[in-house]
């Protein structure tokens, strides 16, 4: 009796000690995490604090989205180089670049002296459907002109939501004057393969455009429609 009694003391003991040292553990969690949030809203008050005084009394104007997209940049600089910051007037080329799809017309554009021009409207996407053509000079874009814009600058404009409008006024060298064409955006996909085929026989050639999300099962159907 005397040992078994012994042995349930001992084992309440330890049972208390584990959950004494459980709470002091999760104290010292709670703890460290009170700390960290007051940290982080003291800093983000000082932060938030020094930039409405800055854009409010500086001696010169500022540009509040400039300075803050450099605090960010910076900020994440510090960290890897992976990490980056990437706003929502630029989600359409990220997501291009990671799926193959994008909120736009669907044509290719190059620039040629001062006018950017269609070079390769994609078949059964909206430029397509509009009747744009191959060489149609772009003039103006939803009223505002084109002349001197590079290609990015144009693309960032032509890109965006799918069923949002876009209107552009073209020029095309058969027709006497320019004309105005209106339509909406849809959401295109560009394969990330967009050519396979024999270059001669018992060699095969696969064009990869870049690498999205499938393009590994692009390849891999490219690779088994030619080895058929």
């Amino acid at each position: 009796m005397t040992h078994y009694h012994k042995t349930i003391t001992m084992k309440k003991k330890i049972k208390l000690g584990l959950a004494g040292a459980l709470i002091f553990f999760t104290s010292i969690l709670s703890v460290g995490y009170v700390d960290h949030y007051f940290e982080l809203a003291k800093h983000l008050d000082i932060f938030t604090s020094l930039y409405k005084e800055l854009n409010t009394f500086y001696v010169d104007k500022t540009e509040p989205g400039k300075l803050m997209k450099k605090g960010i940049d910076s900020m994440l600089k510090s960290l890897d180089p992976y990490t980056t910051y990437i706003p929502e007037s630029e989600i359409e080329d990220f997501r291009f670049m990671t799926t193959g799809q994008y909120g736009g017309i669907g044509a290719i554009i190059t620039k040629r002296d001062e006018y950017v021009y269609i070079s390769e409207p994609y078949e059964g996407f909206p430029a397509h459907k509009a009747g744009l053509m191959a060489g149609d000079k772009i003039l103006e874009i939803n009223g505002v002109s084109a002349k001197g814009k590079t290609t990015e600058e144009v693309s960032k404009v032509l890109k965006g939501q799918p069923n949002t409008s876009v209107t552009l006024l073209i020029e095309r060298k058969r027709d006497k004057a320019p004309f105005m064409v209106s339509f909406d955006r849809e959401k295109v996909t560009v394969g990330s393969v967009p050519y396979s085929g024999f270059v001669k026989e018992g060699i095969g050639y696969i064009k990869l455009r870049s690498f999205t999300r499938n393009c590994s099962n692009d390849v891999k159907d490219a690779f088994e429609k030619l080895n058929s």
